[in-house]
């Protein structure tokens, strides 16, 4: 039996409607109350003895009015490289950007992926960042590594469990 992603907003509320609608739905109304948005989407994970969880986030961002977000938990027993780890969580981002471009389109969002992965090479992750590029830019998205990369060192960081 296949496990269900639900999606959930920061404050616990599930979303029950596929994510398309709800984001669909989300940026009418963003538009009629006539903000400005942008969307950043991206994946953290953490290693906890034999599970590896993964936080993916679409962080909606308000021009000069705050922000949201959405959260998707799930996890893994698959035993992965730091560097496979990280193309996996650019995979989770990406696997969730590619069906909403559509709609960020239809609504002229600019959207951004961001990859957990340090552009100094004195980090592990740093080993994933050319193919990470690579892949986002690849699939026509903005990238974006650490420090800018807000939406996955900072938003998915804190929601990992």
């Amino acid at each position: 039996m296949e496990h269900v992603k639900r999606w959930r907003r920061l404050n616990g509320k599930t979303i029950n409607t596929p994510i398309e609608e709800e984001i669909n739905r989300t940026l009418s109304l963003e538009y009629e109350m006539g903000h400005t948005v942008s969307v950043c989407i991206g994946t953290d994970s953490q290693v906890k003895g034999r599970v590896t969880e993964f936080a993916t986030v679409i962080v909606f961002i308000r021009k000069g009015k705050g922000g949201f977000m959405y959260i998707l938990n799930d996890s893994t027993t698959r035993k992965m490289s730091v560097k496979e780890r990280m193309l996996v969580e650019v995979g989770k981002s990406i696997e969730v950007a590619y069906p909403l471009c559509h709609i960020f389109s239809r609504y002229n969002v600019h959207m951004e992926v961001h990859a957990d992965i340090n552009t100094n090479p004195n980090f592990k992750s740093n080993d994933a960042l050319k193919e990470a590029m690579g892949y986002i830019m690849g699939m026509g998205f903005t990238f974006r590594a650490k420090p800018h990369a807000f939406a996955s060192t900072s938003c998915a960081n804190k929601i990992v469990h």
